[in-house]
């Protein structure tokens, strides 16, 4: 299975990159991995809810039939790393051809991917900046892929 990690914001500071690169190849001789950034046009907070609805739209086009989309999101479930890696271990036994990792643009996501989502979960109990959230989600990835894999990097 191959796993992307799919970001709904244009560009972000020149550190995210790098350290998401960082990311991508600690995992790769892990399993098939890739970040990707999906970027909408800008929009003030007033208009909001059409950058959403414009990010919904071009996520739910990214997606196909074959993937187990997972939404990070606030309202989420909670867990925990071991937790977290149990349920990435759930998405790998889906039989789905890849796993699509998303994390919301600054405003969140729309209803309509939220509904599309096959699970939704929380990387924290507090709001995280929208590029934070990329490198977390990244992190855990890598974290949930060495306790599966018995690798050291995980300290309980």
């Amino acid at each position: 299975m191959k796993v992307v990690l799919l970001c709904l914001s244009s560009g972000g500071p020149p550190w995210l990159k790098e350290a998401l690169g960082d990311f991508e190849r600690k995992i790769r001789p892990l399993i098939p991995f890739e970040t990707a950034q999906l970027s909408s046009k800008s929009f003030s907070r007033k208009n909001s809810r059409r950058k959403v609805a414009e990010e919904g739209r071009k996520a739910r086009e990214a997606a196909t039939s074959d993937d187990f989309v997972v939404l990070f999101d606030e309202r989420g479930v909670a867990l925990d790393s071991p937790a977290f890696a149990k349920k990435v271990n759930t998405v790998f036994l889906s039989g789905k051809k890849r796993a699509l990792f998303i994390v919301g643009g600054p405003f969140g996501f729309d209803e309509e991917l939220r509904r599309r989502a096959d699970m939704i979960l929380a990387l924290a109990p507090f709001v995280l900046n929208h590029f934070v959230a990329q490198l977390v989600a990244a992190e855990q990835i890598y974290r949930s892929l060495t306790i599966l894999k018995g690798l050291p990097y995980h300290n309980e």
